[in-house]
């Protein structure tokens, strides 16, 4: 039955139908128990396991996120960027939602992680569009930029929003080795990114500038004057018959 099932889910997700494949695994759980389903979990491939719970929906809870385990969920997110997601809407979907499912297991997910070669590159896109308050936060333990004094450090009952920043606070405050390798990446994708925006706004600032004042014109040359003729020669006491 595991083996068959895995098939059928492999099969559905080749031909695109993902909530097909979703359907038949809670389907098992429903009808022979989540220990069937937790055996077929850790059948599939890591592609297609990820296929699946990538396909979160928030506002219900799956059966599947319940029951797949810290090194399979580890597994699938090292794949996700074959999916080739620039803004990394769907890693940070299924991670907000397996993460943080179980408090007490979301420091396991988080080591399973670091573990999985890819991990940390995992967890780097995942932060990616909050890399200034990272960096931050890195330094002065506020994700607040315009803060950076002492007693500005945020506690963990501030930050408990089941996304990035509870995350990012569990990273350095519970997991510092790995929080270790992450920020510095962060800190140079900062970097490029305030480079890239102040060569666009250099750009635009030429395109807004009058053409006489970007390309001012080159000054005229000041007319030559004839010379004067010379005067003749006349011999003392004779009158010039000019």
């Amino acid at each position: 039955m595991t083996n068959s099932l895995v098939v059928k889910t492999a099969n559905l997700i080749r031909e695109g139908d993902i909530a097909g494949a979703e359907y038949a695994l809670v389907n098992l759980a429903d009808t022979e128990g989540d220990y069937a389903l937790v055996a077929v979990l850790e059948e599939m491939p890591p592609k297609d396991l990820l296929a699946v719970i990538r396909e979160y929906d928030a506002s219900k809870e799956s059966v599947v996120n319940l029951l797949v385990t810290p090194e399979q969920f580890a597994r699938a997110v090292v794949m996700e960027k074959l999916y080739g997601d620039r803004t990394h809407a769907r890693l940070r979907g299924m991670i907000n939602a397996i993460l943080f499912r179980n408090d007490s297991q979301t420091g396991e997910f988080i080591e399973a992680i670091g573990e999985t070669d890819g991990g940390y590159q995992a967890l780097v896109d995942y932060l990616s569009d909050r890399d200034e308050e990272v960096v931050h936060f890195a330094v002065y333990d506020t994700f607040n930029v315009n803060h950076d004094e002492a007693g500005d450090a945020v506690e963990k009952s501030e930050v408990m929003d089941h996304d990035w920043k509870e995350l990012t606070w569990l990273l350095k405050h519970e997991h510092p080795d790995m929080f270790e390798q992450i920020w510095p990446p962060l800190k140079k994708l900062l970097t490029e990114r305030r480079r890239r925006e102040a060569e666009l706004e250099m750009l635009e600032q030429a395109d807004l500038e009058p053409e006489e004042e970007r390309t001012p014109p080159a000054k005229a040359a000041a007319p030559s004057r004839p010379k004067p003729a010379a005067a003749p020669n006349v011999a003392p006491g004779e009158e010039s018959a000019l």
